[in-house]
């Protein structure tokens, strides 16, 4: 069972909704973790059981940072908007620079999103273990 959580800006919700509606047989089984409004919206068009922190700029965005520094995240998708400019962009780094600490896959966009996914649904998604396998000084 995977830990994947969900954010989306505002003008990236409805493609997030849609992405995980389409992917719904995949995502179900897994915990599954968002920012306020996105999975808000994405309960009400689906069966999944998302746990939800606050919006993304009350801290949301912290609190799953928080998760990525405690190591208790798998994946993120975290549908950006490039051309909005966001009032909470330092919160915004900061999770994106914990996910490079920690090395946790984040897809920003919904190609990258799909990759993994199809990923996971192929039962292919085993990073932690590659990490492991690759990290200088590890089993020498």
């Amino acid at each position: 069972m995977l830990k994947i959580a969900f954010i989306a800006h505002d003008r990236k919700k409805d493609e997030m909704v849609n992405f995980v509606t389409a992917y719904e047989h995949v995502f179900v089984g897994h915990s599954l973790y968002s920012t306020g409004t996105t999975g808000q919206r994405i309960m009400e068009v689906t069966k999944l059981d998302i746990h939800r922190y606050m919006s993304g700029p009350l801290g949301g965005d912290q609190q799953i940072g928080s998760m990525v520094a405690q190591d208790e995240l798998d994946l993120i998708i975290f549908l950006r908007d490039p051309l909005m400019a966001q009032p909470h962009e330092p919160d915004i780094t900061a999770l994106l620079r914990l996910c490079d600490v920690y090395g946790i896959p984040v897809a920003t966009n919904i190609a990258t999103a799909e990759i993994l996914v199809k990923a996971i649904d192929r039962g292919d998604f085993a990073w932690r273990e590659l990490v492991h396998k690759y990290k200088p000084g590890v089993d020498e």
